[in-house]
Order: structure tokens, then sequence, then C-alpha cells
């Protein structure tokens, strides 16, 4: 074989790896994606959990994305760079929910979880966000809520690919936001777990 035939064979090889998508992990019957990019960084799935309801229905899986995988929230809230937590809505039992459900969780979570230094210097930002997500009323089945963490821009709120809101500053805001979910007072131990990467 020529040397420029072998050339040739390696380019498309090459090209062929770089096509290929992102591995997949499956949980309860849904994709999420092993790494994905954001704010100029590739993200690791750090764990997936569902949020359970009565009769043991799951209202929402979650699924926490990082620059690097971490098992302790600690670990999580000092990192720097893009961070990603997704939601997606499959409670099988209503036909929608309010997303003052969500406010109230928030308001919960980080007051739980957050010194008063700490829920003092987010309070009004906390505000922000619920504000945004209740402008949305309600989400039902099939809704996807992606929370984003862009350094150059803050708290990003996405719901169904479109934005809503303003983007919110600061690390410490995130960090407020994440605790909700993997603080260690937190509602759901299991969902909390999960997206710690210690059960799938």
């Amino acid at each position: 074989m020529s040397l420029s035939i072998r050339r040739h064979a390696a380019v498309l090889a090459l090209a062929a790896v770089v096509s290929l998508p992102a591995q997949a992990v499956r949980f309860e019957g849904q994709d999420f994606a092993d790494t994905l990019p954001l704010g100029g960084a590739t993200l690791q799935l750090n764990g997936v959990g569902a949020k359970v309801f009565v009769m043991r229905y799951s209202a929402y899986l979650a699924a926490l994305y990082l620059p690097q995988k971490a098992s302790t929230p600690e670990a999580i809230y000092a990192q720097g760079g893009p961070k990603r937590l997704e939601l997606r809505i499959v409670i099988p039992i209503v036909k929608d929910v309010s997303t003052q459900e969500f406010v109230k969780a928030i308001n919960k979570g980080v007051s739980r979880n957050s010194t008063e230094a700490e829920k003092a210097a987010v309070e009004e930002r906390v505000r922000q966000f619920n504000a945004a997500i209740s402008e949305v009323g309600r989400v039902k089945k099939g809704d996807r809520l992606v929370i984003d963490y862009l350094p150059d821009q803050g708290t990003v709120l996405t719901i169904n690919g479109k934005v809503h809101g303003k983007p919110i500053e600061g690390q410490d805001f995130y960090a407020a936001f994440l605790k909700v979910f993997i603080g260690e007072r937190n509602s759901d131990a299991q969902l909390r777990a999960g997206l710690l990467g210690q059960s799938s």
C-alpha cells in the first residue's frame, strides 16, 4: 500500500472516530449523553437520578454534568468552569405540574443547606431565578429543563430549547442551587446519590 493511500485511510479512520456520537447512559428508559460540549469545555456525566413522588412514580429524571467527575458535594461546588443540571419531566399520573413546586423546593433547599451569610448573599438572585421559572406556569411529561452555569454569563435556564429570564451571575448562586439536589439536607437521598455517581 502506497504512502498516500495509507494517509488517506488514516484520515478516513480519524474522521469516522470524530463523527461517532457520544456514548449514552440509559436510565429509566431514557438516554443521557456520557459527555457533552458546553462553554468551550467537554463535560462529563457525573451521575443520574430520579425524583420519586407519591405511589413510587418518578416525577423527573436528573443528570449532572461537570468538567471533572466528583463524588462529594464540596468538590462539585469548588469546580470552576461550566456545569449543567438537566431535568426531564416523566411523571405519568398527572397531565402537568405547576412550576411553583420547583420554586418551593428551591426555597426550601437553599434555606436548609446554606448558612445565614450564604442565604443573604444569594437571596435576590434566588428570587430572580424563581421568577423566571414561575413565568413558565406548568410543565408536562416530556419537557426538559436545563440549568447551565457559564462562567462568562452566569446561570441560564432553558426549557424545551427556550431561554427564560436573564443569566444570573455568580458561581455562588449555582452552588446554592445545586445544594437543593446534592446538599446534606436534601429532600431525596436516592436522587442525591444518583447525581453524585453513587448509584445508577
